[in-house]
C-alpha cells in the first residue's frame, strides 16, 4: 500500500506560498492521475492543480482558505485504489466549517454537467478533441450541445467519437446541455473576514465583511502602485471599425469552421497595437529611476475577467506572430484563464496592455497603466452611429479608443501620434496589404 505525497507547487520562481482556495476530492474519494484534485490561489494567479497519481484521498492537512509554504505537504494518497475506512468524524466537521457555499460540485460529474461558463459558449475543448471535431466536420453549435463526461463535464476524446457514430448511425440525436445558472461573481467566492472588531462595526445581516482574494487584494495594490507612480494622460479618439467588421462577418463562419474558435475583434486590435508598438518604441518602454528601459520585443498584456477577479495574461514575442497567429495566443489564453490553467509566467513580462471594457457596454473608459509599463490601450464597445463622410450622412460602426500613458517619458504628441497610428491601421484595414488572415 503506496503512501502518496501530495505537495504545495511552485508556481514560478518568485512564487513561496500558496492558498488552498478549494479541494474537489473529499477524504475516501478516489481521484484519476492528473484529474483536479485541489484549486490554490498565489500573489499571481488562480489554479487548478492535479492529482500526482491515481488513487484515495485519505488525509487532508491543509484545510481550505490555509496558506502554506511552497513545497509543503498538504494531503496524502493511496494509490492502489482501496477505499479506506471511513474517516473520524471531528476531521470531516473541521473541513466543512470553513467552505464556502459557491460553485459546489459533486464528487463525480454527471456525463451532461458543464461549468456555468461553458453554457455560455467558452466551453474548454483539448486539441485533439477539436482536431476530431475539425476532421469529421463537427460544428461548434454541434460540439456545444455534446454531453462530456470528462472533468466538470468535459468532452473527452471517446465522447466526440461515440458521438460522431451515433449520428451517423442515426441511433441518438444530440442532447442539449442543461442550462445553468450565471456565472458567481467574485464577491460571491469570497470568504467571511476575520475580523471581530470590523463585524461589530458592521453587524450582520445588514453586512457582509468578506476577505479580499489574493488575486484580488494583489490587483488592489498593483493599482494603488500604478497612481503613484506615473502621472496619467489619457487620449482618446474615435475610430471607424467598418472594414474590421465587415471582414470579420466575411470570415468568421469560414474561421469557426476551420479554427474551431470564434473570430473577435481582439486581434485585429493587438495587431494594430503592435504595428504601432514598432514605430513608436517608446511606448514599449519602462522607466527605472531616471532611466528609461526600451524592450526590444512586444509582450502584450490582454485583461481577462474572470471568476478570480481581472487577470491579464500575456502574448510573448507578438511581433513574431502573424494575424492568425495572434488570434489563436487571444483565444488559447482566455480559454486557460477562465479554466484556472494559467502559469505565474503568463501574467508576467508585458510591455504593453489591451483592456476591452467595450464587451460590457461601456463607450469610454479612462485605464490605469499596468506597471511597469507606460501605457495601456482601453476599447469602447463598437456600435452603429450615423457620422459625417465627405460631407454626406453616413452609417457607420464606431468605436472610441482611449490610450493612458505615463507623461514622464510620453508627452502628449507621441501619445496622440500613437494612438492615431492605431486608429489609422484599423479605419484604413485591408486584408491584402495591412492585418490579413
Amino acid at each position: 500500500m503506496a503512501r502518496i505525497e501530495v505537495v504545495m507547487p511552485q508556481m514560478g520562481e518568485s512564487i513561496a506560498e500558496g492558498t488552498i482556495v478549494k479541494w474537489h476530492k473529499r477524504i475516501g474519494e478516489s481521484v484519476k492521475k492528473d484529474e483536479t484534485l485541489l484549486e490554490i490561489s498565489t500573489d499571481k494567479v488562480d489554479s487548478e492543480i492535479p492529482s500526482p497519481a491515481a488513487g484515495v484521498l485519505v488525509e487532508i492537512i491543509a484545510k481550505e482558505n490555509e496558506t502554506v509554504p511552497v513545497h509543503a505537504v498538504i494531503a496524502y494518497l493511496e494509490s492502489n485504489g482501496a477505499s479506506p475506512a471511513p474517516p473520524p468524524e471531528e476531521p470531516q466537521k473541521q473541513k466543512a466549517a470553513p467552505q464556502i457555499p459557491v460553485e459546489a460540485k459533486s464528487p463525480s460529474p454527471a456525463p451532461a454537467t458543464t461549468k456555468p461558463s461553458e453554457a455560455k459558449g467558452s466551453r474548454f475543448y483539448s486539441p485533439l478533441v477539436m482536431t476530431i471535431a475539425r476532421a469529421e466536420n463537427v460544428s461548434m453549435t454541434e460540439l456545444e450541445q455534446m454531453p462530456g463526461t470528462g472533468e466538470g463535464g468535459r468532452v473527452s476524446k471517446n465522447d466526440i467519437l461515440s458521438w460522431i457514430q451515433a449520428k451517423k448511425t442515426g441511433r441518438v440525436a444530440p442532447q442539449p446541455v442543461p442550462s445553468q445558472q450565471p456565472p458567481t461573481s467574485p464577491l460571491d467566492q469570497l470568504r467571511p473576514a476575520d475580523d471581530a472588531e470590523l463585524r461589530k462595526k458592521y453587524p450582520s445581516p445588514e453586512f457582509d465583511v468578506l476577505q479580499m482574494s489574493n488575486v484580488m487584494h494583489r490587483m488592489a495594490e498593483h493599482m494603488v502602485e500604478s497612481v503613484h507612480t506615473s502621472p496619467h494622460v489619457y487620449a482618446v479618439h474615435e475610430v471607424d471599425m467598418s472594414g474590421v467588421v465587415r471582414h470579420r462577418a466575411q470570415h468568421a463562419e469560414e474561421f469557426l469552421r476551420r479554427e474551431g474558435f470564434k473570430l473577435t475583434y481582439t486581434p485585429y486590435v493587438v495587431a494594430a497595437v503592435v504595428g504601432a508598438l514598432k514605430k513608436f518604441p517608446i511606448v514599449n518602454s519602462s522607466v527605472e529611476g531616471g532611466k528609461i528601459i526600451r524592450k526590444n520585443f512586444i509582450n502584450i498584456g490582454i485583461a481577462v475577467a474572470s471568476e478570480s477577479g481581472l487577470l491579464v495574461p500575456v502574448i510573448k514575442h507578438a511581433e513574431e506572430k502573424n494575424f492568425l497567429g495572434l488570434a489563436r495566443a487571444v483565444n488559447d489564453l482566455a480559454q486557460r484563464t477562465r479554466a484556472k490553467k494559467l502559469q505565474p509566467e503568463e501574467v508576467q513580462g508585458g510591455t504593453f496592455s489591451i483592456t476591452n471594457y467595450g464587451v460590457f457596454g461601456t463607450l469610454i473608459g479612462t485605464p490605469l497603466i499596468n506597471q511597469p509599463q507606460v501605457a495601456i490601450l482601453g476599447t469602447g464597445v463598437i456600435t452603429k452611429r450615423v457620422v459625417v463622410v465627405d460631407d454626406m450622412l453616413a452609417i457607420r460602426s464606431m468605436a472610441f479608443f482611449t490610450v493612458s500613458f505615463d507623461h514622464r517619458i510620453i508627452d502628449g504628441a507621441t501619445g496622440g501620434k500613437f494612438l492615431a497610428e492605431i486608429v489609422g491601421t484599423l479605419e484604413h484595414f485591408d486584408a491584402e496589404t495591412g492585418i490579413g488572415l
